[in-house]
């Protein structure tokens, strides 16, 4: 399908497609998931919609609101954010008779960090932006219904960043993961922890999800797990041995071999990964303010080139 707004070949890649994993259930997948490139997903009521998460840009979102409105007429009358990147959450206020739910920190960080993504992606088509930060907020669980569909929507982190939710359909057996997962991408953990996501995959693992949709890259099953935690092991391993050469994490990183890894897209990420497993290993909190030096360490691992965002 078509949309006014949809006009995504333009940077050489896909427009965004809707699966339909349930009656009413809906993923709405932007590939190829790199930088900026999330999926939302939606879930019709009787009466109204419950967006997850928003998109990265202004037109990006337009086209998924025109997405939704070509299958039903319904509105959409709330949307969750599964943590505070700009790419779940530069969209919120095109949904502006939406109640927003977040994690409490999902609020803070929004509210703090404003649109500090767009100055990590030059070239991007931003369009209009303003802040819409959740307003109903909650700590550690929350039910949310959309008829007599349960949502649970459990805070996982810190993982990918300090205010990480996930969203369980246990009757359907469906999982919106967020930025946990990485479908064929590098995870990334900067601003959460390593320890963190693994321990976050493993509560995941545990739901016995028959699909799950990931922050990023196709929908999946749980064998993508799997590889998630073998990645984020790999992180762990050579920081330990990095750590203890006293070998800075960008000297680290390019020195690394990327074995199996090496496939996934945005490899400059275990320069920030480094960062972050550098700081657990020296005791300091999880999810704690990492040194601003690790994104511009990303880009001289990326030749000196800017974060690819098509966005």
């Amino acid at each position: 399908m078509s949309h006014p707004h949809d006009d995504h070949d333009l940077a050489g890649i896909p427009p965004p497609t809707v699966e339909e994993l349930r009656d009413g259930v809906f993923a709405y997948v932007q590939l190829d998931g790199s930088w900026g490139l999330n999926n939302s997903g939606f879930l019709v009521g009787r009466d109204a919609v419950t967006v997850i998460d928003t998109c990265f840009t202004e037109r990006r979102t337009l086209a998924l609101v025109d997405t939704i409105a070509s299958i039903t007429p319904r509105p959409l009358r709330t949307l969750v954010n599964t943590h505070h990147h700009g790419d779940h959450t530069h969209g919120n206020y095109l949904l502006p008779a939406a109640t927003i739910i977040g994690h409490e920190r999902c609020r803070t960080e929004m509210l703090e960090s404003g649109h500090v993504a767009t100055s990590l992606f030059p070239g991007v088509d931003w369009g209009r932006l303003e802040v819409a930060a959740p307003f109903v907020c909650f700590e550690q669980r929350l039910q949310l219904y959309v008829d007599d569909r349960r949502v649970e929507l459990d805070f996982v982190g810190p993982a990918h960043t300090t205010n990480d939710v996930i969203a369980w359909l246990p009757q359907d057996r469906v999982l919106f993961a967020g930025d946990l997962v990485f479908n064929g991408g590098t995870p990334f953990v900067v601003m959460g922890s390593v320890a963190g996501s693994l321990a976050a995959l493993d509560r995941v693992r545990a739901l016995g999800a028959d699909v799950i949709v990931p922050g990023h890259g196709p929908v999946c099953t749980p064998e993508v797990i799997d590889d998630q935690v073998a990645y984020l092991r790999f992180v762990q391993e050579l920081a330990r041995r990095g750590f203890d050469a006293g070998i800075p994490p960008l000297d680290l990183a390019l020195g690394a071999d990327l074995g199996r890894f090496a496939v996934l897209h945005d490899p400059e990420r275990l320069v920030g990964n480094l960062y972050r497993a550098y700081s657990e290993l020296r005791g300091e909190p999880l999810g704690c303010p990492i040194d601003p030096q690790a994104y511009a360490d990303m880009i001289t691992y990326n030749g000196g080139r800017p974060l690819r965002c098509l966005a």
